[in-house]
C-alpha cells in the first residue's frame, strides 16, 4: 500500500489508494486496532467504497470471505455476532430525521459492539465523541478506481489513528506493504502481536508503544520502574539476541523502529508445550524447557548486550525493592478484593517476613531471570536439536537474579495443573544438570530459595489477577486462583517458610471468586 501521510498531533492521516485491492489493505490496518466499543463513520459519496470497506472488514473479522454482508440500506442495521467482536452494521441513507434512529433503537446499542455507520451525518447528535472517522473520495481524473482516503481520529482516538498510520510506514519500510494481517491472541500486557503472511513466509509484527509512567508509589518512581518492567523494545532486542547467542530459541529481529515500538519477528510458530482442557505439561517439552534453564544458568552471562553496533542494555537487578513491590500486590488488590483491611502493622509485618526470607536468594550467583518462562510464552520446535527445541517468546522484563525464579515460573504455571509429583521430578533433573556442571551446585539451598521463590510468584500473581478484574475489567483471570493459591500453599509448605506460612493463615483469606 502506498505511504501513508501523517502531520503529527492531528489525529488523522492521508493516503492514495490506486484500486480496491488496497483499499483492502487500509481494511486490515484500521482492524487492527479495533477494540470493543469501537464507533467508526465511513463518509464519502454514492459509490465511494463505504459498503465494499464495511462488508470487507465484516468479513476479514469473520474470517470467512463468504459469509453473506448485504447492505442494510433497506433493513438500516445488521447486526454480527464474530469471534472477537460484535459488529453493528448501519446504513442511514434513507433516514430522513434522527426521531428514526430512536425508534430503531440506535442509542441503545450493545456497548461491547463496534459500530460501522455508513452516512454519519444522518445521525446528528448520535455520534459517539471518540471514534474514527474513514472519509472516502473518488478520483476519476486519476483514474477510475483511485480513491483518496483521510482516516480522522476524534476524541481520544486520535493517538490510535496516528498509531495506524505509523505502523503501516512501518510495514512499508520493512517490505511488508502487501503482508497480510493475522490478529493474534495476546496476554495480559498492553503489547499486541499480529502473523504477517507474505506468499509462504509468516513473520510476527510485535507492536508495543512505550510504556507510560505511572503515578509514583514509591522513592518518587512509578511500580514500573520499581518493579524494572520493560518501557520500550531495546531491552527484547537485546535478550532476544543474547538468547540467541547461547543457543537458545528466541526469535531473530529481522526489522525494527525500537523509538516507535515495532518489530518484525521470526516466526516461531504456535505448537505449545502443553496439551488439552485444562492444559497439562507434556512431559518431552518440559523437560527440554527444564534443559534449556540448566544450560542458561550453567554459562556465564554478560551484565551488558549489544542491542546495535553502538548501543547497549544493561540488564537491571532483582533487587529487594523489586521483589517486596511485587509480594505487595497481594496486599493492595487480592486483600482489598475480599475486603480485608490491610493495616500498616500488617503490612509491615508482611515485609520484613519477606526481608528475611529472600535474603538468601539475593545473596547467591545471579543470572538472567526471563520473569516470564512458563507455557503460554513458550514454543515447542520439533525440528530443532535439544534445548533449541523450545522457542522463547516474552523476556523484554528480563533481570539479573536467582535461577529458580524461572524454575518455578515453569512448574508452577498459573494456567497449567502440574502435579506436585511432576514438579519434584523436573526440579531434581534441574538440580542433577547443574550439579554435574558445577560440582559446587548446592541443591538444598536452591530448593530452599525456589520455595521462597514460588511462594513470592503466587504471591504477585493473585494480587496481578485481582488487580486485572478490579482494575481493567478482566475478570477472566479469576480463573486460575484455585491453582494459584493451590500453588502457593505448596511453596509454603517448605520449613524454611513456616514464618510466613503463619503470617498467610493468620491475615489472608484463601481463595474467594
Amino acid at each position: 500500500m502506498a505511504h501513508v501521510s501523517v502531520t503529527p498531533g492531528t489525529g488523522s492521516f492521508e493516503v492514495t489508494l490506486p484500486d480496491e485491492r488496497a483499499l483492502l489493505w487500509l481494511m486490515m490496518d484500521i482492524a487492527a486496532a479495533i477494540m470493543p466499543g469501537d464507533f467508526i463513520t465511513l463518509s464519502g459519496d454514492l459509490g465511494a467504497g463505504k459498503t465494499t470497506f464495511a462488508r470487507a472488514l465484516i468479513r476479514y473479522l469473520a474470517r470467512d470471505s463468504s459469509i453473506e454482508v448485504p447492505s442494510p440500506t433497506f433493513t438500516l442495521i445488521q447486526t454480527y455476532d464474530l469471534p472477537r467482536h460484535t459488529i453493528v452494521h448501519a446504513d442511514l441513507y434513507r433516514v430522513t430525521g434522527v426521531a428514526e434512529l430512536t425508534e430503531l433503537g440506535f442509542d441503545d446499542l450493545p456497548p461491547e459492539a463496534v459500530t460501522l455507520l455508513e452516512w454519519p451525518d444522518r445521525a446528528t447528535g448520535f455520534l459517539s465523541r471518540d471514534r474514527f472517522d474513514i472519509a472516502l473520495k473518488l478520483a476519476p481524473h486519476e483514474g477510475d478506481s483511485v480513491r483518496h482516503v483521510k482516516v480522522t481520529g476524534h476524541g481520544s482516538f486520535a493517538p490510535r489513528a496516528e498509531r495506524i498510520a505509523a505502523i503501516r510506514n512501518f510495514l512499508n519500510d520493512a517490505g511488508l506493504d502487501h503482508a497480510y494481517r493475522l490478529h493474534i491472541q495476546g496476554d495480559a500486557s498492553t503489547r499486541a502481536y499480529e502473523r504477517l503472511v507474505r506468499d509462504k513466509e509468516t513473520l510476527i509484527l510485535m507492536n508495543a508503544p512505550k510504556r507510560p509512567d505511572g503515578p509514583p508509589v514509591r522513592y518518587g518512581k512509578p511500580y514500573s520502574a520499581v518493579a524494572h518492567l520493560a518501557e520500550d523494545v531495546r531491552p527484547f532486542m537485546a535478550m532476544a539476541g543474547g538468547l540467541r547467542e547461547v543457543g537458545l530459541s528466541a526469535p531473530a529481529v529481522y526489522h525494527a523502529d525500537s523509538d516507535q515500538g515495532l518489530l518484525v519477528l521470526e516466526d516461531l510458530g504456535d505448537e505449545k508445550v502443553v496439551s488439552g482442557t485444562p492444559p497439562l505439561p507434556i512431559a518431552e517439552r518440559y523437560e527440554a524447557a527444564v534443559d534449556a534453564l540448566a544450560h542458561l544458568h550453567s554459562a556465564d552471562l554478560p551484565a551488558v548486550l549489544p542491542i546495535s553496533p553502538h548501543v547497549e542494555y544493561k540488564i537491571p537487578r532483582y533487587d529487594i525493592d523489586a521483589f517486596l513491590i511485587e509480594a505487595e500486590l497481594l496486599l493492595d488488590w487480592y486483600m482489598p478484593r475480599l475486603d480485608v483491611e490491610v493495616t500498616p502493622q500488617v503490612r509491615e509485618e508482611f515485609r520484613t517476613l519477606w526481608r528475611e526470607a529472600l535474603a538468601p536468594a539475593l545473596q547467591g550467583r545471579a543470572t538472567w531471570v526471563l520473569r516470564d518462562y512458563h507455557s503460554p510464552n513458550l514454543i515447542w520446535l520439533p525440528e530443532r536439536k535439544r534445548i533449541a527445541r523450545v522457542g522463547i517468546l516474552d523476556f523484554q522484563d528480563a533481570v539479573l537474579g536467582p535461577a529458580a525464579y524461572d524454575l518455578a515460573s515453569l512448574l508452577q504455571d498459573a494456567r497449567v495443573d502440574a502435579s506436585e509429583g511432576m514438579e519434584i521430578t523436573l526440579v531434581g533433573r534441574y538440580t542433577r544438570m547443574r550439579r554435574e556442571a558445577d560440582r559446587s551446585f548446592d541443591p538444598n539451598g536452591f530448593v530452599r530459595i525456589y520455595a521462597v521463590l514460588a511462594a513470592q510468584r503466587a504471591t504477585k500473581i493473585l494480587g496481578i489477577f485481582a488487580r486485572l478484574d478490579m482494575r481493567d475489567g478482566k475478570p477472566q483471570y479469576l480463573r486460575h486462583m484455585p491453582r494459584i493459591w493451590g500453588y502457593l500453599e505448596r511453596a509454603l509448605g517448605h520449613p524454611a517458610l513456616a514464618p510466613l506460612k503463619a503470617w498467610y493463615r493468620a491475615n489472608v483469606p484463601s481463595v474467594k471468586i
